[in-house]
């Protein structure tokens, strides 16, 4: 649809007119206030864990304020040398859980939204429903049957019993329903069907390229779920070498009742671990503004 702007710079004579903001579209200032509020509420506790993370066990526990001290790499080569190097091997496990499952989720999402929103079949309804059901079960209250069925399989205390749960994401299949129903014509999808390409050929090659940005907000929301699960793996895993992060520092924080310096090391560990999420959000947030960009051009 051409824009009035559009019209204009081919159309001699067409005249455009900047709206007059009224005040309906100022922001007020309660609701600036709210906002800021909010976000210093959401910003307090990491701002409490940088600035803890920098000071030891003593004064950690001495005074309570948010004035910086000078131990943060002291406190990382104390966290570092931590049994060999365990927090380490529990950040690299916690990766490969949340990078592998998360892709390997999104991949299935994308597959299953994809069926849901081109194809008609029989019980599409049933199954649609049934979807949003799951949305609706919490992953905690799965886990024990989780349990249960892979441990008869023999996959307890190993990679696959946290990876294999994470890999159906039915909020993440019902976010690529709605976003391929957006977002892929079907018009191209029965054009490439007349001149005889394959249904995965179609999927991989036409409906994935325009599905990106909708992949890419299912990747980070599975990634940051698996990287900040707790349950699914403490009920799973023995092995403290098999550990994702939650686990470790759980540990970690259960020995600071005899060991208060631990308080310090875990705190450290925490800061360290909502690092890659920063790096993450930051690195995928371009994929959302190309989107946007296309939105505002299709408008």
């Amino acid at each position: 649809m051409t824009t009035t702007a559009a019209r204009a710079a081919f159309v001699p004579g067409l005249r455009t007119h900047t709206p007059v903001r009224t005040g309906e579209d100022r922001p007020s200032i309660p609701s600036t206030v709210v906002i800021l509020l909010g976000a210093l509420y959401c910003l307090m506790p990491v701002l409490w864990v940088l600035i803890a993370s920098t000071k030891n066990a003593a004064e950690l526990f001495s005074t309570f304020t948010f004035a910086p001290s000078t131990h943060l790499f002291e406190n990382i080569a104390e966290l570092s040398a931590y049994r060999d190097g365990l927090f380490w091997r529990w950040m690299l496990n916690t990766a490969l859980y949340a990078g592998v499952g998360a892709i390997l989720s999104t991949y299935v999402s994308a597959l299953g939204g994809y069926a849901l929103a081109t194809y008609v079949f029989p019980g599409k309804g049933v199954v649609f429903k049934i979807l949003l059901m799951g949305v609706l079960v919490p992953g905690v209250i799965l886990a024990i049957p989780q349990y249960l069925l892979l441990a008869q399989v023999g996959l307890t205390n190993t990679y696959w019993a946290v990876l294999l749960p994470q890999i159906i994401n039915p909020y993440g299949i019902y976010l690529a329903r709605i976003y391929t129903a957006a977002a892929v014509p079907t018009d191209i999808l029965e054009s490439a069907r007349t001149e005889g390409a394959r249904e995965l050929h179609i999927f991989h090659r036409i409906a994935m390229p325009m599905m990106l940005p909708g992949m890419v907000t299912i990747f980070l929301f599975q990634f940051v779920a698996i990287w900040n699960n707790f349950m699914l793996p403490y009920i799973m895993l023995g092995d403290d070498g098999l550990f994702p992060l939650t686990v470790g520092l759980n540990g970690l924080l259960n020995q600071g009742a005899s060991l208060p310096a631990m308080y310090t090391l875990v705190i450290t560990g925490a800061l360290l671990s909502i690092a890659p999420l920063i790096a993450l959000f930051l690195f995928l947030q371009r994929y959302w503004r190309v989107d946007l960009a296309a939105g505002a051009v299709k408008s």
